[in-house]
């Protein structure tokens, strides 16, 4: 909490505005129809004038917390939710009375990325008209934090908390209200989902600074993106207005969908994704879980800097509490923005229902690399998550096989128990393989689950 606390105080510049209009005020992110995070002690905060004692008072509980404010006009209370349920009523106190209604207790998701977390139903997605039209669910509730941006953290975002109707699902994210949907129904519980996407940007751009600024690597690799018209690219700046804003709102977890705009420089996204996570983590104070879409085949103007992101994504799961879903089956080699968001938000569901709320025991990723053996002029691949490994079509495809040269050849691959044997009659001393090594690879190895497996090199 120190941490935030200090953040307040630093950016008190913002306060002023919000001390001379009322009493207590607090962000956008607390209002009307919103979902705070079950059996959890969740955090408020706000402004007030100094030495103000503000009291908040809940329709769970027959405690009140209080707390006063110092010289700056700033407050922080921590108040403990029940299980699921609702709704209830707020009350936030000082000299004047906020009141906020319709107030929910369940999952709260932050749902972030570039344009495929942002893609609404309304921009078009499949069986657009029918998804709309049974999207009511009083349960599940939407934030969309404003595309804004800033040269320093932000205590205030825009946004509202609305219930999920066919008219405001339309043009919320849809791969978040796939999730979102899915979570309710299978474990019967309100969901808040907070979507905070901007199309187009870099990872980058949603890291605080100071963190590629501290890191050669990042600072070397981030200096590569270039100036581009539909948003910001500069490191820190989406963080700043879109993420700091949100601190520390408690939440279950993470989802993100992002990797297009970072093609440039794809051979550093482990180190980028990975550095976020952590730095996310630490400033909500919330071991919370992360999971990330792989981003699907297209054809971008490099041959290899789409699969390159890809590859780089998969060793981000060397984090503790992530989790990947692979889209090289539901992808469009010809659309950066594939259509079926159904499956990604239900890909995503399962993650969490599997491994966040232990509600189903079920083989929730495709096939990832493992480990390779090499026996003779032969190479045995196995894989995890390798349950019912089966080839659709004829025969199993995508697979490439060199020697100490580095020259690949297409490869014979056969499915054996839980592995794949790869061989070449042109490479007689195999050393590297690598699989669905192109930006459009569309490759046809699942398992039972009836998911993909992911691309891989061994190099």
């Amino acid at each position: 909490m120190k941490t935030f606390i200090k953040k307040i105080i630093l950016c008190g510049v913002f306060i002023v505005p919000f001390l001379t209009n009322a009493n207590v005020t607090i962000p956008d992110i607390f209002a009307d129809n919103m979902v705070l995070q079950q059996k959890s002690e969740v955090t408020f905060w706000g402004w007030a004038k100094p030495f103000e004692e503000v009291t908040i008072s809940t329709g769970w509980s027959t405690e009140e917390v209080k707390v006063q404010t110092g010289n700056q006009g700033t407050w922080v209370l921590k108040v403990k939710t029940p299980v699921a349920g609702g709704p209830y009523k707020v009350k936030i106190a000082g000299f004047n009375e906020i009141v906020l209604d319709n107030v929910l207790i369940g999952e709260v998701w932050l749902c972030s990325g570039q344009s495929n977390m942002e893609w609404s139903a309304s921009k078009g997605i499949d069986n657009q008209e029918e998804a709309i039209k049974n999207a009511n669910f009083s349960n599940i509730r939407f934030f969309t934090v404003s595309n804004r941006t800033a040269l320093h953290p932000q205590v205030n975002c825009s946004g509202e908390w609305t219930e999920c109707t066919p008219e405001t699902m339309k043009d919320f994210s849809a791969v978040a209200y796939f999730f979102g949907r899915k979570i309710n129904q299978d474990i019967n519980v309100p969901v808040g989902l907070i979507n905070s996407s901007w199309g187009g940007t870099p990872v980058e751009s949603w890291m605080p600074e100071e963190v590629i600024q501290n890191d050669e690597y990042l600072r070397k690799a981030a200096a590569q993106q270039n100036p581009v018209p539909w948003g910001p690219t500069e490191p820190g700046r989406i963080y700043n207005a879109m993420i700091a804003p949100l601190v520390p709102f408690n939440i279950a977890g993470a989802l993100w969908y992002q990797g297009e705009g970072n093609t440039i420089n794809g051979y550093a996204y482990k180190e980028f994704l990975s550095t976020l996570i952590e730095s996310w983590r630490k400033d909500f104070q919330n071991d919370f879980s992360f999971y990330f879409a792989q981003i699907a085949p297209y054809k971008y103007g490099q041959p290899f800097e789409g699969v390159v992101v890809r590859e780089e994504q998969r060793k981000v799961l060397e984090v503790p509490k992530t989790g990947m879903v692979i889209l090289s089956d539901i992808g469009d080699t010809t659309d950066i923005h594939p259509r079926n968001k159904l499956d990604v938000g239900i890909r995503f569901a399962n993650l969490a229902l599997n491994r966040h709320y232990q509600a189903i025991d079920e083989i929730d990723c495709g096939p990832l690399f493992k480990s390779m053996e090499l026996k003779n002029n032969k190479v045995i691949i196995s894989f995890e998550f390798a349950k019912g490994l089966y080839a659709k079509g004829e025969e199993l495809k995508c697979f490439e096989i060199a020697g100490e040269d580095k020259i690949y050849f297409k490869a014979e691959a056969k499915i054996k128990d839980e592995q794949v044997v790869v061989q070449s009659d042109e490479v007689k001393k195999p050393k590297y393989v690598r699989f669905a090594w192109r930006n459009t690879a569309t490759p046809n190895l699942f398992n039972a689950a009836d998911l993909p497996a992911s691309c891989f090199s061994t190099e």
